[in-house]
């Protein structure tokens, strides 16, 4: 399907100066389009790449420091759960809250205070009493643990983490389908290890120290870079532990969609990662101004290109092709056109030696071909009158009934065929037949040829009915036909066949002679094409005299019949031929169907806007 917009534009683009013309200015504009584009999306990745290093340096200072923070947040909780004090207030306390026990762990929690003032990181600090299953906070005091299966979690935990840290979110879960921070009231990132690391034999009590929440948010919100960013501390899973942005799962799935610019930077020493958000519209926001005039500029050199190739066409193109225009109708004879021109140039004056030419041309044609073709015509038709068909008929009749007599029937066959041929050659008083017509009066014709040659050969006529109708000359495919039986069928033994086709396609008639003789050599056939390539050549003046008389007697009988047609149909016709030797031969008449009817006008009698030159050339 995309093979007929070519043909269309490289017809247009071969026969219209103006087309050219602006596909040469556009690909003159290529180059120049191509730099500006190109140039403009590499400062766009070079803009993003400056972008990328400045945002992952922010991001690596930025997760250095939070590394920093959190080792100081080790050693204090080191330091804790390695204090003398703090761990003998443990051990004095029972799994009954006695008096003491609530003296030592206030003591406890004075201690604790004094920590997290030391650490504006620190939210709180907490220690989960294993014997009382109690729960020391600095935010939220004293809280006992009751439920069975958090105090069995809480001792697996302190079990589990060894002489380690184990760091929890707020979300991990916990016993009964609560989480870690509800279990023990944390709110951030938690810090869990056990009590008195140096004793082995020690009781399974842990510290749990949250850093702050806001604090941690406070420190890469700094990294913003604009309003409609987002910062995220993301988990080893990937999950968010703190961000600025929407943490529901429909906010992080928009966050990981391709219309954001994304940059993460993984910590050296745990296992989590700052990730920063923003929309490339924003990362591109400096270059959207150098790219809309990059695109106003192209669109302005389009316009300049159509623009110029427009002047130059109505300059120099438009009236070149009005002189192409006359000429093309001056050469399909039509000798009544004059040029309008108003200019005073090189191209006025060829448009005024053109009207010039035009009106010698018609003098000549109207004093010299007129008065040739009056004779000839004269002379023809005072031949014909030297026949008298009603002898010729009446003599064919009488020996046909002989025949008869004589029991000669295919005497008689022969004779009443040529009969009726020649009543249509001499008595149609039309020098066009129908196709129908044409076709009728070759049959006879060829069933005299057939009983000349003890039906040696048949023939299959295929005649599409709407071709029947269209007029063309009389005796155009009779000199193709015995071509094909004295230079083809006679020399076969037998089995010849002859096909006769006629079609209507894109607006040409085409007749076709075809048969399975004996063909002819390449040689021979690039003879005869390059005879009619001469015939049917652009360049081609198409004067009676030139068309029918080259090259002596050969090939006559084809050359007649290009000859005709090119003269008649004009130089859109054709005659081809193709054959291969020992297979056969094709013989190929193309004729347009605007012709063909401007022909039928011509024998009725019709006159029509250029029937003085075609007349002329008859």
């Amino acid at each position: 399907m995309a093979i007929r917009p070519l043909r269309w534009f490289n017809r247009l683009f071969q026969q219209n100066i103006q087309v050219r013309l602006t596909v040469y200015f556009l690909f003159i504009l290529l180059p120049l389009v191509a730099v500006s584009l190109i140039s403009n999306f590499q400062s766009r990745d070079m803009l993003l790449e400056q972008a990328k290093d400045r945002t992952e340096a922010a991001l690596t200072s930025s997760m250095d420091y939070l590394d920093l923070t959190m080792q100081n947040v080790e050693e204090i909780s080191t330091m804790i759960a390695t204090d003398a004090s703090m761990l003998k207030l443990l051990e004095q306390s029972g799994a009954e809250l006695s008096p003491q026990t609530i003296v030592n762990f206030a003591d406890l929690l004075k201690q604790l205070y004094n920590v997290t003032s030391i650490n504006h990181m620190i939210s709180q600090i907490s220690v989960y009493h294993a014997l009382s299953h109690l729960v020391i906070s600095t935010t939220a005091g004293n809280r006992v643990i009751t439920d069975p299966k958090q105090q069995e979690w809480l001792l697996e935990l302190a079990r589990s983490s060894g002489n380690g840290i184990v760091y929890k979110l707020p979300d991990d879960p916990a016993p009964d389908g609560r989480t870690f921070g509800e279990v023990l009231g944390a709110d951030g990132i938690s810090l869990v290890r056990v009590m008195d690391l140096n004793n082995p034999d020690r009781q399974p009590n842990l510290l749990i120290v949250t850093l702050s929440k806001p604090k941690l948010l406070g420190l890469i919100r700094t990294l913003l870079p604009s309003p409609n960013s987002f910062i995220y501390l993301l988990s080893d899973d990937g999950n968010p532990i703190i961000g600025t942005g929407d943490l529901t799962p429909e906010g992080l799935s928009a966050m990981q969609s391709d219309s954001n610019f994304k940059v993460e930077v993984d910590s050296s020493y745990y296992k989590w990662s700052l990730r920063l958000v923003q929309p490339r519209e924003e990362v591109y926001a400096k270059s959207q101004q150098m790219q809309l005039y990059t695109y106003v500029i192209i669109g302005i050199s389009v316009l300049l290109a159509l623009w110029i190739s427009w002047a130059v066409y109505s300059g120099i193109a438009s009236p070149v092709q009005k002189l192409m225009q006359g000429m093309k109708r001056a050469g399909g004879g039509n000798f009544n056109v004059q040029l309008d021109y108003e200019r005073e140039d090189e191209l006025g004056y060829l448009t005024q030696a053109f009207n010039r030419m035009i009106q010698d041309q018609k003098h000549l044609i109207e004093y010299g071909y007129e008065q040739q073709l009056r004779l000839a015509l004269t002379e023809l038709k005072f031949l014909q009158t030297q026949i008298n068909p009603h002898f010729l008929y009446n003599t064919l009749d009488s020996i046909y009934w002989a025949a008869k007599n004589y029991e000669a029937d295919e005497i008689g066959e022969m004779v009443l065929n040529l009969s009726k041929f020649f009543r249509l050659s001499l008595n149609k008083g039309s020098d066009t037949f129908t196709v129908g017509e044409t076709v009728e009066h070759l049959h006879y014709y060829v069933r005299v040829q057939q009983l000349r040659f003890l039906d040696k050969f048949a023939v299959t006529y295929e005649i599409e009915e709407a071709s029947k109708p269209i007029p063309v000359m009389k005796l155009l495919l009779q000199p193709l036909v015995e071509n094909a039986i004295l230079h083809g069928l006679e020399q076969r033994e037998r089995g010849g066949m002859m096909v006769v086709r006629t079609r209507i396609d894109d607006g040409f008639l085409y007749m076709t002679v075809t048969d399975n003789g004996i063909g002819m050599t390449r040689e021979r056939l690039d003879f005869v094409r390059s005879e009619l390539g001469r015939i049917f050549g652009p360049d081609q003046p198409g004067t009676p005299a030139r068309l029918l008389h080259d090259s002596g007697q050969e090939l006559y009988g084809l050359r007649n019949v290009a000859a005709r047609v090119r003269m008649v149909y004009g130089p859109s016709s054709l005659v081809d031929m193709d054959s291969r030797e020992g297979e056969g031969t094709t013989v190929t008449v193309r004729l347009p169907l605007d012709r063909c009817k401007e022909r039928l006008e011509l024998s009725a009698g019709v006159p029509t806007a250029d029937a003085g030159g075609k007349d002329g050339i008859l």
